[in-house]
């Protein structure tokens, strides 16, 4: 497999580059770590404006229809910019539920006022510490009413709606579990925002006490149907944390060049050196894996569950390591507040931990592999 994204791809990365170095600084990301916004709204307008809201979203429901891969190369530079918007969690996760097992009616109520900007949307899987699996879900569901307790959501203080993975017998098998869409401002909907490492991506605790919801795809479905959502994000989440994990090790290689230790640059010296060279083969190897990702995502290829757990592994690998790394070559500055470094080493261990942990894409990859094989 022989894959590159086209020019007009690239141009259009560049012009996402340009419009987030000019809008998202990390001054706008400290605002939003001290606590003086729960995310960027003007950021967030404005990503609408540029159509990035929507890049995915058909034309028919108020998207640009453009498809998965330019939707990639924008993740990646959001990553770059660790803009402190709910991006992932309505693009990635909710218009992919939306859009993979919405009826026309559920597309095109949410669908236009996602790309729009005018509604936040997540996903409600997790009830606490764990890895996804159809026994971890407890929240339960009985004639079109949800209760139970979802945790930790992202986003879900500043979201409108949510795709909601419920119980509906009590077996535990995975045609147990059905999804359901529910407008956060119903009654019986209390949300509560939690404290993370990175409070530019935030959290939330959402109870459900007797809420009416929709069905969202087929009874009893909802599993397979969440395998495939975290399969879509993973690689589309893969290519934020490149994008992350390039622009820390640009910090690192700059700061090298910049600092001056004992009448010469410490990038002269051969730790300094060979740690930026690790870093740099590490961020290397997760963009081949996106890009088998990016591929596997575009065409709907039947390696789309191989090659998403194995872009979510290298991506995590490299993001969390240039991260730390960068660290270390800015030395004692780097620990400092005033510096930039603990920025994107906050953002690497929120994404490390967003979809399940390293460990259980590491076993998802394995048990996919093992099962393409044994149809072989």
């Amino acid at each position: 497999m022989n894959f590159d994204f086209s020019d007009d791809q690239k141009q259009l990365r560049d012009e996402a580059r340009r419009f987030l170095t000019e809008k998202c600084p990390p001054k706008a990301v400290r605002e939003v770590i001290d606590g003086k916004a729960t995310y960027d709204r003007e950021l967030w307008k404005g990503l609408a404006d540029m159509g990035f809201l929507g890049v995915a979203i058909p034309e028919a429901f108020g998207g640009s229809g453009a498809g998965h891969l330019e939707l990639c190369v924008i993740a990646e530079e959001m990553g770059r910019a660790l803009a402190p918007v709910p991006f992932s969690s309505t693009v990635y996760l909710a218009a992919e539920a939306l859009m993979l097992a919405g009826s026309d009616a559920q597309k095109q109520k949410w669908l236009p006022a996602i790309a729009s900007g005018a509604a936040v949307g997540t996903l409600a899987l997790f009830e606490g510490s764990g890895n996804p699996s159809p026994g971890a879900i407890k929240l339960t569901a009985s004639n079109g009413t949800l209760n139970g307790i979802k945790k930790p959501v992202p986003d879900g203080a500043v979201a409108d709606f949510a795709i909601v993975a419920a119980r509906t017998a009590s077996t535990g098998r995975e045609t147990d579990i059905s999804l359901f869409l529910v407008d956060l401002t119903s009654e019986g909907v209390e949300a509560k925002a939690l404290t993370n490492i990175d409070p530019s991506r935030g959290q939330a605790e959402i109870s459900f006490k007797n809420v009416k919801a929709e069905l969202l795809g087929p009874a009893n479905e909802g599993w397979s149907i969440l395998t495939r959502v975290l399969d879509r994000a993973a690689v589309l989440i893969a290519f934020e944390q490149v994008g992350g994990a390039d622009r820390a090790l640009e910090m690192g290689r700059d700061y090298a060049l910049d600092r001056i230790a004992f009448g010469r640059q410490i990038g002269s010296f051969q730790a300094v050196k060979h740690m930026l060279a690790d870093m740099y083969v590490s961020a290397t190897l997760a963009r081949s894996n996106c890009y088998y990702g990016a591929w596997a995502l575009s065409t709907n290829a039947s390696e789309l569950p191989e090659a998403a757990a194995a872009a979510r592994i290298s991506a995590t690998q490299a993001f969390q390591h240039c991260a730390k790394n960068n660290i270390q070559v800015h030395g004692g500055m780097g620990f400092t507040w005033e510096f930039d470094c603990h920025l994107y080493y906050r953002r690497s261990n929120a994404l490390a931990l967003g979809l399940g942990s390293l460990s259980y894409w590491e076993d998802a990859l394995i048990d996919r592999m093992r099962q393409r094989n044994a149809a072989a």
